[in-house]
């Protein structure tokens, strides 16, 4: 396991590896890095700069600041957290869970108790971070949330994404932050619960999955959706097909949520050699310590 440290970053030096890091990132747009003068002004104004380092080589990094949410009793604070990359050499170690965490742990010192972030629903690691091991829970879609983007990653394909809420002092998420954090579950478990799939995969001859040609009805108290497991892998070999996961998602995900269904797991297994991603949706009125 890599040793790394992470530490808050608020100086002009600091910050320059963080603009140096997103190239590596998000390769191919430079208008699309936060600048150095950007990421001064929030971390003087109660924004959060967070690095994570090996010695003084930085491999990945978290940035956030304070906002404003709607409620129905007027403006209410939160932390909107923008940004979280690692470096593509140390991806899949742990660190954007640490990361996470570390942030976590500063916005509550701030007296706040809700993060909002964005991230795209088709990509399953993320997902699985988001949604299985912080405790996050999504009942927003956003289409094109950020217009044409032009990085390497996102390039070609409608900006939509997720708003998920991360609600810092509830027990569901505080348990998943703990020593002892609950299992992430498996196929194994889904097979064994007896939850049937919204929708039957369909895998092409060239193993890439596809969605179905129209959606079916939602009407269980508890979905379960598959998505590619690996979505850029087949974006790259199949724009097309990935166009097509984009809208599906979309008439999916904002089906649900106008029918009041909630985000509240995510199984991502790779225990055959190919990934799964399915996530789990949960229908009702229940509060989020329920969902544990």
């Amino acid at each position: 396991m890599t040793n790394y440290q992470i530490r808050l970053l608020d100086t002009p030096e600091e910050l320059r590896l963080v603009e140096e890091l997103q190239r590596q990132v998000w390769p191919g747009s430079e208008t699309d890095v936060v600048p150095i003068h950007v990421l001064i002004t929030a971390v003087h104004n109660g924004g959060l700069v967070l690095g994570a380092f090996i010695e003084e080589q930085i491999i990945g990094f978290i940035f956030g600041f304070p906002g404003l949410e709607k409620t129905p009793d007027g403006p209410r604070a939160k932390h909107c957290s923008h940004q979280m990359g690692i470096h593509p050499d140390h991806r899949d170690g742990g660190i954007g869970f640490a990361l996470k965490r570390a942030q976590w742990q500063m916005v509550r010192h701030q007296g706040l108790d809700h993060i909002t972030w964005t991230f795209d629903p088709l990509l399953s690691r993320n997902a699985y971070l988001n949604i299985a091991k912080l405790g996050a829970v999504c009942t927003t879609y956003r289409r094109s949330e950020y217009g044409e983007l032009r990085d390497g990653l996102n390039a070609g394909l409608p900006s939509d994404r997720f708003q998920v809420d991360w609600w810092l002092n509830t027990r569901r998420v505080e348990k998943r932050l703990s020593k002892r954090p609950r299992p992430t579950l498996k196929l194994n478990h889904i097979a064994r619960s007896g939850l049937h799939p919204l929708y039957p995969p369909h895998l092409r001859t060239d193993n890439l999955l596809q969605p179905p040609e129209h959606l079916p009805p939602l009407e269980e108290r508890l979905l379960l959706a598959e998505i590619p497991g690996d979505f850029l892998s087949l974006k790259s070999q199949d724009f097309a097909l990935a166009r097509d996961w984009r809208f599906f998602a979309r008439e999916l995900f904002e089906t649900a949520f106008a029918k009041n269904y909630i985000v509240t797991d995510f199984v991502f297994d790779k225990n055959d050699g190919s990934p799964h991603g399915l996530y789990i949706l949960t229908h009702g009125e229940s509060t989020l310590d329920e969902f544990e």
